[in-house]
């Protein structure tokens, strides 16, 4: 059966959980609607983080990245909630998460949201 968009957000345990090191993603094929004309904006996803004690998997990555296709949403309120389900599925230490929005009615737009962990000790 070929794969359907999904919103849920798979992980595995980091190999590495007593080191900082970043993970970056390259997402250029992200779109989704419009809210108020329903046609497709375009976007190229850059998402960095430094993991804790989990990973994201990439597979679910771009099955929940996919299910935005059809949905309406503002390039601020999407970039947030990439970021927010990001957060939530792996917690990581630290989190970027950049929306590089094509150009529409000559405006190009680029919404940046950021998470850092607090500070907790580490024996």
């Amino acid at each position: 059966m070929p794969s359907q968009p999904s919103k849920k957000l798979e992980s595995f345990k980091n190999p590495a959980p007593d080191r900082d090191y970043e993970i970056a993603f390259d997402c250029p094929e992200f779109t989704c609607l419009c809210p108020l004309t329903g046609q497709p904006d375009f976007a190229r996803f850059t998402i960095k983080y430094v993991p804790d004690e989990k990973c994201v998997e990439l597979k679910s990555l771009k099955l929940y990245l996919w299910s935005y296709r059809d949905e309406g949403a503002f390039h601020e309120a999407v970039t947030n909630r990439i970021l927010d389900d990001l957060v939530k599925a792996v917690r990581p230490r630290k989190m970027i998460v950049e929306g590089d929005w094509f150009v529409r009615g000559g405006i190009a737009t680029k919404v940046t949201a950021s998470y850092e962990q607090a500070r907790r000790h580490r024996p």
